[in-house]
């Protein structure tokens, strides 16, 4: 068994909250059409154009699908087993090959530099390490190779939605599966070792405040 493989697969039944996981899946199942309006714009500039084959860490529903090209193989990184099913169903109505793994970001179940391209979103902001996440996105992605994401990020200090922010902390991440509204990930991506990164704000327009501060970035291995 792969080193990587042994640790993720304790990992991912830690976070097989009996509740909480399941009502995550039917939260995302039921705001995909709301969040594909919101993001659709950048998502499709983002992710258009990818390699053939790709990695997703935190694929959640197969919402990310609808922008690739048809035919893409995605190895599908999620440790809620109660999204697997819609996974798949996803892959088949966006006709995509999904090869689904119950493991988390700091442990990806995949060889070294094995991969050209990972995405996510919405993911880095809710991993127990990030900065380990990083390190094994580095990993397997292969020299030259690229990691693209959409993350939410922690408002300007003093600034009306980094109070909101701090004030629902502690309930939005429980019921987000470790969700922090206040983590500067685009700290986190300078800090990661890569090569170039490339980062561009943006506000996203929603009525979840503590998630209207975005970037979309892409990090070169």
């Amino acid at each position: 068994m792969h080193p990587h493989l042994r640790d993720t697969m304790s990992a991912s039944e830690i976070l097989d909250h009996p509740i909480r996981a399941r009502i995550n899946a039917w939260f995302f199942r039921a705001m995909d059409g709301y969040v594909h309006r919101k993001y659709r714009r950048v998502k499709r500039e983002l992710f258009g154009g990818l390699p053939r084959t790709i990695l997703e860490i935190g694929a959640g529903d197969g919402a990310n699908f609808r922008y690739l090209e048809p035919g893409t193989r995605v190895i599908a990184i999620e440790p809620n087993v109660h999204m697997h099913a819609s996974l798949r169903a996803a892959a088949a109505r966006h006709r995509v090959t999904v090869d689904v793994r119950a493991a988390v970001a700091e442990h990806l179940p995949v060889p070294d530099g094995s991969v050209e391209a990972v995405i996510s979103s919405l993911v880095l902001c809710t991993v127990t390490d990030p900065t380990r996440a990083l390190a094994e996105v580095r990993r397997v992605i292969r020299p030259g190779g690229r990691f693209w994401c959409v993350e939410h990020v922690a408002a300007p200090e003093g600034s009306r939605i980094a109070r909101v922010q701090r004030f629902v902390k502690r309930p939005w991440r429980w019921f987000f599966e470790g969700c922090d509204t206040q983590r500067d990930v685009a700290a986190l991506l300078r800090e990661a070792g890569f090569a170039a990164v490339e980062i561009t704000p943006f506000t996203l327009r929603t009525a979840f405040l503590p998630i209207r501060p975005q970037i979309a970035a892409v990090a070169v291995r």
